[in-house]
Parts: C-alpha cells; structure tokens; sequence
C-alpha cells in the first residue's frame, strides 16, 4: 500500500513531466505515437491526482462528503499503481531488447 509520501512524490514527479513537455514529439502516419500515448496516460494520473486534491480541501472547508473524498483518492492510486505497472514491464521489455545477441 502506498504510503502518502509515495504518493506526494510520484504527484509532484507527475506534474514535472508534464511540465517539462512529457514523453516526446513525433507522430505516427498511422495513429496517435507512442509518446502522445504516454503522456496522455500521465496527463490522466495527473488530473485524476489534482481531484482528489480538490476533493480533500473542499472536505476539509466542509463541503464535501468522505465518501467522494475516499472515491477519488482510490481512483487515484488505481491510476497511479497502473503507471507505475506500466512502467516497469516498459523497463523490463526494454532490458529483454538490450539482452538480445545482434
């Protein structure tokens, strides 16, 4: 289980991809790139983060229900876990390719 620094470190580390231009440029002739693709994927743990921050403070003013609070922080550990999955069978792919004889 994440704990909430984990989870503060992979939203600030989200948001600094973002903000530095993602993934990459280029498009494929026949559909969205890989790149694209993946930072879309970032954009949407991201945006899924900054709700549940906006559900958090509007329940700390008072005018949320726990239960909405609750919801969006599990969504967004869902997506996070997810990225984070994704990731690391990129990663593991990408070792089995270095590993290859030429």
């Amino acid at each position: 289980m994440a704990t909430p620094t984990i989870a503060a470190n992979a939203y600030a580390n989200l948001a600094r991809v973002l903000e530095n231009g993602g993934a990459g440029k280029g498009s494929e002739p026949n559909g969205q790139s890989f790149a694209s693709l993946l930072k879309d994927a970032v954009g949407s743990v991201l945006e899924s983060g900054r709700k549940s921050d906006a559900q958090t403070v509007a329940m700390a003013n008072g005018k949320a229900n726990v239960m909405d609070v609750v919801t969006a922080v599990a969504d967004t550990d869902v997506a996070v876990s997810t990225l984070v999955s994704v990731r690391d069978r990129v990663i593991a792919a990408y070792e089995d390719i270095m590993k290859m004889p030429i």
